[in-house]
């Protein structure tokens, strides 16, 4: 396990953490496997079938068209539907298809029925967490329908008692709504809670919501220079948490 304390606080949290809240993609789920595809298939959507239009589009959401790289807190690598739609709408103007921001909702929640793969030993870790005690949740910048369908395709459903998406009713992130609803859902106070993901709103939303712990993991579309300024604990992937000294009673 490679775990960098980051100096966000500089102390343990002040509580015993007792609820755990996952981001989905890049943490729960393997970006690349689960989104590559999906991507290229909205942007060809969006461009009506015009591949070199959605190459275009791919770019300025933050996925790189020739080599499948993403680019940290894009659009893409975070953000909901609404605002991809908002993106791609600033490049197609008078030619954006109507219900833009309907249909990638659509894609995205069939896709990740067709194309969720779970981080590598995903299932093993939440059942080693589960056993321990920790209340489990996943809050996304996907749609709650979204959400239920690559998580039963990942095999990782079951291990939830609260999961939200950016069109639950409790905002999206950075915004710290989802976080405080997990904790009103889980009967526990923000400051033994904790806040694992791979984005940097991830942790904003942690931080907004003051919870005990931001953990962020290197698994996904971010670096260890992104998550610094905001994370408590960096980890490679989610694996690591069972061993987390940080996490023990």
């Amino acid at each position: 396990m490679t775990a960098f304390m980051a100096p966000r606080k500089n102390k343990p949290p002040k509580a015993r953490i007792r609820g755990l809240l996952f981001d989905k993609d890049g943490t729960l789920l393997d970006y690349a496997r689960t989104w590559v595809p999906i991507n290229r298939e909205v942007a060809l959507f969006a461009a009506c079938g015009d591949p070199d239009l959605a190459n275009e589009l791919l770019a300025l959401g933050g996925h790189d068209p020739a080599t499948d790289s993403i680019t940290p807190g894009s659009v893409l690598a975070a953000g909901s539907h609404d605002e991809v739609a908002h993106v791609f709408a600033s490049r197609l103007a008078g030619e954006t298809p109507p219900r833009l921001p309907q249909s990638i909702e659509r894609i995205f929640r069939e896709g990740g029925a067709r194309h969720a793969v779970a981080i590598q030993g995903a299932a093993l870790t939440l059942e080693r967490l589960a056993a321990a005690g920790f209340v489990l949740g996943v809050a996304t910048n996907d749609s709650a329908g979204g959400l239920s369908a690559s998580l039963e395709r990942s095999g990782l459903a079951d291990y939830f008692s609260f999961g939200v998406g950016c069109d639950s009713g409790y905002g999206a992130k950075p915004e710290p709504g989802m976080a405080l609803a997990f904790c009103e859902a889980a009967r526990l106070e923000p400051e033994a809670c904790a806040v694992i993901g791979d984005a940097v709103h991830d942790l904003e939303m942690g931080v907004r919501a003051s919870f005990g712990l931001c953990i962020g993991v290197l698994s996904g579309t971010s670096g260890r220079a992104d998550l610094l300024p905001q994370a408590d604990v960096l980890l490679d992937s989610i694996r690591d948490l069972p061993d987390l000294a940080i996490l023990a009673p």
